[in-house]
């Protein structure tokens, strides 16, 4: 399987993904932790990808989702941004809202961490 469609099935499979530097329990970047607490704190189930390993999913995910930075939220294969974004919805209601729309008020609030690079077969 390619980065790409690793990629892009993390994205289509996975409730909510967040693409982040370092992982929810070690964020290595304040605008990842940002992201990570407001999915969390509006009850999102997480799927993380830590793209510090690998510069090119970095690269990958960019060409994918054409959003230069990082963290990239998608919620149901939707990316609806980074940190700033999803503070900002998390901020207003509106993250919780479209989580309950997109998934259901009953969901699991569970953290997963998914490793993927380039070399991958």
């Amino acid at each position: 399987m390619t980065l790409h469609d690793q990629i892009q099935q993390v994205i289509d499979d996975e409730p909510v993904a967040i693409f982040m530097k370092g992982t929810p329990e070690r964020p290595a970047c304040g605008n990842s932790l940002r992201a990570i607490q407001a999915l969390w704190n509006a009850g999102a189930p997480i799927t993380a990808v830590d793209i510090l390993p690998d510069p090119a999913i970095r690269a990958e995910l960019s060409a994918i989702s054409d959003w230069p930075t990082i963290p990239q939220v998608f919620v149901k294969g939707e990316l609806i941004g980074g940190a700033d974004i999803t503070e900002e919805l998390f901020a207003s209601g509106e993250l919780g809202r479209k989580l309950d729309e997109a998934l259901g008020a009953d969901r699991e609030q569970v953290v997963k961490t998914v490793a993927m690079a380039a070399t991958a077969a």
